[in-house]
């Protein structure tokens, strides 16, 4: 074995198939079966509208994230800042002629497609800084050539999908560009002071920033039952269905949280919530291991890196996805405010599935550049 894979050849399963790295790609599989099958009982029983195009768009995206796998190293280094540029300009176009929806201006719609560019500027930041801390010195970390410019990568498309309004795609943006600046060996104090600073600044973004939909998602995550029949009806129904599944679940297509329509949004948001009232705690089990085998696979390529461009960017790739799965599952519990972040690979939604095989296409890519550099040793 190496690197993890069945090796170039085991004799019987061919060498393309066999170099795949089977012990993220069956997680994968196994929760977007899983998650077609909570969309089924989300839909009444039936494949339309949510499991079918759950399907059908992961077959699409498994399809994208297979090229970006294969695309040579060299590409990826000149397309990089193109690439971010791009999605930056299409920030732009969604203020100018982006279509509403949920009160919030996100998309842009070219022909028959529609994209939300503020999804795809997630991966897209993580790759920009990856690729800037690369060409930097090393002897300039710690030095505000190493800050400035990084800052400025995360705080412009963060600005753009601010005025959308977007908070939570807006922190999930700046999470993955800071992970990848904590990796690069910026100073520690560094982080702690904007901690601090953030810390200090809360009351003056809660009363001054902030919309009014959104003080009141901050307010019931502190007091759940302040308004539960108002803005903390999501997130007490969402407890009710979790507490009510038990340890094995109601079964199959039997949960009634979500079929008596109790439940908002079972198919998205709150499709964890729609899954532990069927399955139970086993079910949240089954969910939990899934995710932290794609997760440890992440980490484990960025560890197997053996430059600085592709350790970056398989770290900040897989915290995209672990802050999509964190975000979500403590929303869920009451443990985090209300917001909309689909849990990968389970939720009905097209923009969310796209960035999450697009890190998994980044990943796949970085890995498949570990198996092929000079190697200092082989695993047996």
């Amino acid at each position: 074995m190496i690197n993890g894979t069945l090796g170039p050849s085991t004799g019987i399963v061919p060498a393309t198939i066999a170099r795949q790295p089977w012990e993220m790609l069956i997680p994968v599989f196994l929760l977007t079966l899983f998650g077609g099958l909570v969309l089924y009982s989300a839909g009444g029983g039936s494949m339309e509208p949510f499991a079918t195009s759950h399907f059908i768009r992961f077959a699409v995206f498994m399809v994208m994230a297979a090229i970006i796998a294969a695309m040579p190293r060299a590409a990826v280094q000149v397309l990089t800042y193109p690439a971010y540029i791009l999605v930056l300009v299409m920030l732009l176009g969604v203020e100018v002629v982006g279509q509403v929806g949920g009160g919030s201006q996100r998309w842009l719609e070219i022909g028959p497609i529609r994209i939300q560019p503020s999804e795809v500027m997630k991966p897209a930041v993580v790759l920009a800084m990856a690729r800037f801390y690369e060409t930097l010195p090393a002897g300039m970390i710690g030095t505000w050539r190493s800050l400035v410019p990084a800052c400025g990568l995360i705080a412009l498309p963060m600005g753009l999908v601010l005025m959308q309004p977007d908070l939570g795609t807006s922190v999930a943006i700046a999470f993955g560009g800071v992970v990848v600046m904590f990796l690069a060996g910026l100073p520690l104090w560094w982080f702690v002071a904007a901690g601090s600073a953030a810390i200090a600044a809360a009351p003056l973004i809660y009363f001054f920033a902030l919309h009014d939909y959104q003080r009141a998602r901050v307010t019931t995550f502190l007091d759940p039952e302040s308004d539960p029949l108002g803005a903390g009806y999501h997130i007490a129904q969402s407890k009710i269905a979790i507490g009510s599944g038990g340890i094995f679940g109601k079964g199959f297509n039997a949960g009634t949280q979500s079929h008596l329509e109790y439940l908002p949004e079972p198919h998205t948001d709150f499709v964890f919530a729609t899954m532990a009232e069927e399955w139970g705690l086993m079910g949240g089990l089954f969910v939990l291991a899934m995710y932290a085998m794609i997760l440890w696979w992440g980490t484990k390529v960025s560890r197997q890196s053996q430059d600085r461009f592709t350790a970056l960017l398989a770290a900040g790739a897989t915290a995209t996805i672990f802050f999509y799965i964190a975000i979500n599952l403590l929303m869920v519990m009451g443990m985090a405010p209300a917001k909309g972040i689909p849990l990968p690979w389970m939720s009905h939604g097209g923009s969310s599935m796209m960035t999450n095989m697009i890190c998994i296409g980044l990943l796949m890519m970085v890995n498949r550049w570990n198996q092929n550099a000079p190697r200092r040793g082989l695993v047996a």
